[in-house]
C-alpha cells in the first residue's frame, strides 16, 4: 500500500512540474516590486498591483528553453507581450532576476556571475537605491528608490506586441527608437524578420511594416485624427484614441483604450502582419480573443502593388486591379497583358510635355495618397495656395491636402508617386499634374478653346460683376445685422406664443445662456483645425475644443448650406437653456459671427448610441446591463421633457444618432432643433411641415401632421427595439419578410418567440424575463393608435418594477413582403400602409 501511494504522489509531482513549467508557479512575489532584498527564481511570479499583468520564467509551445517575460494575468490564454532574454534563452530552470551591486536589473543563472540579460544603466548609485515595478499597465520600470525617477522602462524596449500608452517612434533627446519586432515562431520568440515601424525620416510620418527589409505596408500619412490610409479607423473610434507627437524633441505615436475594463494589444506576426486583438466576454461565460482587423489585408494594401504612377483598385469582376493615373500609361504592356504591374507606368508624351502652356492638374479621388516619405508638408499652407506652389515647380507630380476634409494643410509630390490605391471607406483626392493635351483630353474635346472664350467674357464683365458684388455684399451685411438683432430681441425679450395663445412665464426672461465670443471659439479649437473635427451632420460640422479654464466643449457648426436654419438654431437655444437633467447633453451657450451660428455643448467623449448599436465590433462592447442602463436612461431624460421640466417640450426627433454617450456611456438626449413647447393642458398639436427622420415617426405624425407626447413614446419604443436587437428599425436587407423591424418583432412575440430579436451579440449572456419585457415594452409604445400607448411616466414605472404588463396591439408599418414573387405585398397588417408607399414632400432627412 505503502508502495502504491508513493507511485501516485510520484505521477502527481511529475504532472505538477509539467505544469508548472509554462509559467511557473503561482507561488507570486510582492506587490508588484523588485529590491535588493527581493527577487524571483525561476517558479516564482512577479504580478502587478492590479493583477493585470505577471512577470517570471515562461517556455513558449512545445520548447523547453526558459524565457523571462511579461503576459496577462487575467486575459485568455495569458498571452506574452515582452520578453527579456529573447535571443538568449535558458536551457533550464536555474534562472534568477534580481537587481544588481549597480543598480540593474540582471538575469543570471544561479552560481554563474556573468550575466544572461541586464537592463545596462549607467548609473552611480547602488544597488539599495533602484527598485523595479511591474506597472498595471504591462510596463516594466526600473526608478531610483528616492525620487521615483525612471531609469529604465521595458516599454522603450518592445518586442512584438505594442500595448495601450506605450510609444513607438524615435527619441531625438536620446536617440532611442521603439519599432516593433515578431518573434521568430511561436515556439521561439527570438527577434524575427518582420518590424513595425514608426517612419520619422520625413516631415509626414506614416506607420511601415518591413519583411527581410522589404516594405510589405503604410498606413498613409498622418491627417490630424488618424491615418489617413485607414479611414474606418477614424470613422468609428469607439475603442481607442491614436496620438502623434511630432516636434524637434521627438516623433511619436500611442494609442489609449476608450472603454474601461477591455484588453486590447496590437502583435506583428511572423507571417508579415500587424494585428489588432480584443479581449471580450463570449456565450459560454469565457473570454477569448477576437480579431480587429490586420494590415495587409487586401490585394491593394500591398506596398506598390501597381509600381510607380499605377492606381490600385479591387474590383467586383476578373478585371486586373492595377491601372496608370492619368497622363500615364504602362512602361512594359507586355507585362501588364499578363497582370504584371511591377514595373509601373510613365508619362504618355515624356517629362518635357509638362511645365508647358495649358497644362494643369486632373482629379483622382477617394484614394489612399502615395507614398508621403518622399513628399513636401506644408500644414499651415491654406489648400487653395497647394495648386500654385506645386503648379509653380516644374518637379512637382501632384498634390494633395492633409487633412481628410482638405481644407488645410498641403502635400506636395515632387518625383515618382508610389502606392496609390482606391479606398472603399472614403479616402482623399490626389490631383495629378497632366499636360495640356491630357488636361484637354480629361475636360472634354476643345476645353482649351472653351476655356479661352470664358477667359475673353469674364475680362469684359468682370468690372460690372465688382460693383454688382460690392453692393451685394453691402446689403447682405445690413441684413445680417438686422436678422442678428432681430434673433436677441425674440430669443431674450420676447414670450413664447403657443397655437392656444396662451403664454409662459419663463418666456418672459432672458435665458440664462452664455454668449462666446468668435475668439473664444478660434482658440478653443485651434481654429477649427481638421484634427479637431468630430464629425459631419446635416447642420454641418462638429468640433471638439477646449475653454481656458479646462472644460472640454464640443462645437456645433451651422453652416450656410445646412438645412436647420435660424428657427430651428433659435429653437434649441430657448429650449435648452432652461433644461437640466442627467440624461439630457449640456448646452453651454451659443455664438454668432456674421453669417455663422455656432453652439456650444458638454463634450462627449463616446460620440453617439448609433456609433455602437450598429457597428459590429461596437455593440459587441455593450452587455444586457449597459443596455438595459440606456434604455431607462432615455426613458426618464424623455419623461423629465414631458413632465418635469419647467416647459412641456415635444422632441420630435428621437432617434440613436440623438443620443450621445459620456465617458461612463450613459445616455444624453440631444438635438432640441426640431422641439416644441406645449401649454400644461395641450394634448395635441398639428404642423403642415413634417419634419423628422424616417423610421421613427409615429403613423399619426407622418400621416397628418398631428404630434403630442405619444409621437415621442412611439420614437422611444423604436429606440428600443432597436438596442435589443442592434438592428436599425428601416435598413432591413431585400431578402427578409419584414419591411422593417418592428413588423419583424411583432411576428415573433405573436409566434412567441420575441427572443430571437435579440442581438446575437449578446450570446446567452442576459437575463430572459427582464428581455423579454423589455420588448413587451417596446411593442406597446409602437401601437398603431396613440391613445393605446403608455405614457413616458407609466413606461418608467414599467421598467423598474415587475408589475404585469398590458398585451401589445398590432404596431403600425408592419407590411410584409410577399418573398415568393419578389414583390412587396400589398396587404397589411395594420391599418395604414407602409410608409415606404408614402411620399412626404416636406419630410427633412436629419
Amino acid at each position: 500500500m505503502i508502495i502504491y501511494f508513493a507511485k501516485k504522489f510520484l505521477l502527481l509531482q511529475t504532472f505538477l512540474l509539467f505544469v508548472f513549467s509554462q509559467f511557473g508557479t503561482s507561488q507570486n512575489v510582492s506587490d508588484g516590486f523588485l529590491t535588493i532584498s527581493k527577487h524571483i527564481r525561476d517558479g516564482q511570479v512577479l504580478v502587478s498591483k492590479g493583477e493585470n499583468f505577471a512577470l517570471g520564467f515562461f517556455s513558449p509551445g512545445v520548447s523547453t528553453n526558459r524565457y523571462v517575460g511579461i503576459w496577462y494575468n487575467k486575459a485568455p490564454e495569458n498571452p506574452v507581450v515582452w520578453v527579456a532574454n529573447r535571443d538568449n534563452p535558458i536551457n533550464d530552470s536555474s534562472g534568477i532576476l534580481s537587481i544588481d551591486a549597480h543598480g540593474n536589473l540582471v538575469l543570471r543563472v544561479k552560481d554563474q556571475n556573468q550575466s544572461i540579460w541586464s537592463t545596462n544603466i549607467t548609473s552611480k548609485s547602488t544597488n539599495k537605491s533602484t527598485f523595479a515595478q511591474l506597472l498595471d499597465s504591462g510596463n516594466l520600470q526600473l526608478a531610483l528608490d528616492k525620487t521615483s525617477e525612471v531609469l529604465w522602462q521595458s516599454f522603450d524596449y518592445p518586442t512584438d506586441t505594442n500595448l495601450p500608452n506605450m510609444e513607438l517612434g524615435l527619441d531625438r533627446s536620446t536617440g532611442l527608437s521603439r519599432i516593433l519586432t515578431s518573434s521568430k515562431s511561436k515556439d521561439d520568440p527570438g527577434t524575427g524578420n518582420c518590424s513595425y515601424v514608426l517612419n520619422t525620416n520625413s516631415s509626414s510620418p506614416e506607420l511601415y511594416l518591413y519583411k527581410s527589409n522589404i516594405l510589405l505596408w503604410r498606413s498613409g500619412h498622418w491627417n490630424g485624427i488618424g491615418w489617413s490610409g485607414l479611414p474606418q479607423l477614424s470613422k468609428s473610434n469607439l475603442l481607442y484614441n491614436y496620438s502623434l507627437v511630432n516636434n524637434q524633441t521627438e516623433t511619436t505615436i500611442s494609442w489609449t483604450e476608450i472603454l474601461p475594463g477591455t484588453f486590447q494589444r496590437s502583435v506583428v506576426n511572423e507571417l508579415g502582419y500587424i494585428e489588432r486583438l480584443l479581449s471580450r466576454d463570449t456565450r459560454e461565460g469565457g473570454k477569448k480573443w477576437i480579431s480587429l482587423g490586420k494590415m495587409p489585408d487586401k490585394l491593394c494594401d500591398n506596398y506598390g502593388k501597381c509600381g510607380t504612377f499605377g492606381k490600385c483598385q479591387l474590383h467586383n469582376d476578373t478585371r486586373f486591379e492595377c491601372t496608370c493615373l492619368p497622363g500615364f500609361q504602362p512602361k512594359s504592356p507586355s507585362e501588364w497583358l499578363s497582370r504584371n504591374a511591377s514595373g509601373g507606368c510613365v508619362r504618355k508624351r515624356g517629362q518635357e510635355s509638362i511645365c508647358k502652356s495649358g497644362d494643369g492638374f486632373v482629379t483622382v479621388e477617394n484614394v489612399k495618397l502615395p507614398d508621403s516619405s518622399v513628399a513636401q508638408l506644408d500644414e499651415k499652407l491654406r489648400f487653395e495656395e497647394c495648386e500654385q506652389k506645386c503648379r509653380q515647380n516644374c518637379s512637382c507630380t501632384a498634390y494633395g491636402g492633409v487633412a481628410t476634409e482638405e481644407q488645410v494643410g498641403c502635400l506636395r509630390w515632387h518625383g515618382d508617386l508610389i502606392d496609390t490605391s482606391v479606398l472603399d471607406g472614403g479616402g482623399q483626392n490626389l490631383y495629378v499634374r497632366v499636360d495640356a493635351l491630357e488636361l484637354g483630353h480629361s475636360n472634354g474635346f476643345f476645353a482649351n478653346k472653351r476655356r479661352l472664350a470664358i477667359m475673353i467674357v469674364a475680362l469684359l464683365v468682370t468690372p460690372l460683376l465688382i460693383f454688382l458684388s460690392a453692393y451685394w455684399l453691402i446689403r447682405r451685411k445690413r441684413k445680417a445685422r438686422e436678422r442678428q438683432l432681430k434673433f436677441f430681441i425674440d430669443a431674450t425679450t420676447s414670450s413664447t406664443t403657443f397655437q392656444d395663445s396662451q403664454k409662459l412665464d419663463e418666456g418672459r426672461r432672458k435665458p440664462d445662456l452664455p454668449i462666446f465670443d468668435i475668439s473664444t471659439i478660434l482658440t478653443a479649437t485651434d481654429n477649427f483645425s481638421p484634427t479637431k473635427r468630430l464629425g459631419q451632420g446635416g447642420f454641418g460640422p462638429v468640433y471638439k475644443g477646449q475653454l481656458a479654464n479646462g472644460q472640454e466643449i464640443a462645437v456645433k457648426a451651422l453652416s450656410r448650406s445646412s438645412r436647420q436654419g435660424t428657427e430651428e438654431f433659435k429653437n434649441e437655444v430657448t429650449l435648452i437653456a432652461k433644461l437640466q437633467h442627467r440624461n439630457l447633453v449640456r448646452l453651454f451657450g451659443c455664438c454668432i459671427h456674421k453669417e455663422e451660428k455656432m453652439l456650444i455643448y458638454e463634450y462627449m467623449p463616446n460620440k453617439s448610441l448609433d456609433f455602437f448599436i450598429f457597428d459590429e465590433i461596437g455593440r459587441q462592447l455593450l452587455d444586457w446591463s449597459k443596455r438595459f442602463e440606456i434604455i431607462s436612461g432615455i426613458a426618464r431624460g424623455v419623461l423629465y421633457l414631458h413632465q418635469d421640466s419647467r416647459l412641456k417640450i415635444i422632441h420630435r426627433d428621437l432617434k440613436t444618432s440623438n443620443v450621445l454617450l459620456d465617458a461612463a456611456m450613459n445616455p444624453k438626449i440631444s438635438d432640441f432643433g426640431l422641439a416644441r413647447m406645449f401649454g400644461d393642458d395641450q394634448i395635441e398639436a398639428n404642423t403642415k411641415r413634417v419634419v423628422g427622420t424616417y423610421g421613427y415617426m409615429a403613423p399619426e405624425y407622418a400621416m397628418e401632421g398631428l404630434y403630442s407626447t405619444k409621437s415621442d413614446v412611439f420614437s422611444y419604443g423604436v429606440l428600443t427595439l432597436e438596442i435589443i436587437s442592434g438592428k436599425k428599425n428601416n435598413h432591413y436587407h431585400v431578402a427578409s419578410p419584414w419591411l422593417n423591424l418592428i413588423g419583424h418583432a411583432w411576428d415573433l412575440w405573436m409566434e412567441g418567440k420575441a427572443l430571437d430579436i435579440v442581438d446575437s451579440s449578446l450570446g446567452q449572456a442576459y437575463p430572459a424575463h427582464e428581455v423579454s419585457r423589455c420588448i413587451q415594452i417596446g411593442l406597446l409604445c409602437v401601437q398603431e393608435q396613440a391613445m393605446d400607448r403608455p405614457t413616458m411616466i407609466e413606461i418608467v414605472f414599467m421598467l423598474g418594477n415587475e408589475t404585469p404588463l398590458p398585451a401589445p396591439k398590432k404596431p403600425a408599418f408592419i407590411n410584409r413582403r410577399n418573398i415568393s414573387n419578389g414583390q412587396d405585398s400589398s396587404s397589411s397588417t395594420g391599418a395604414l400602409g407602409s410608409i415606404n408607399d408614402v411620399t412626404m414632400s416636406a419630410l427633412e432627412a436629419r
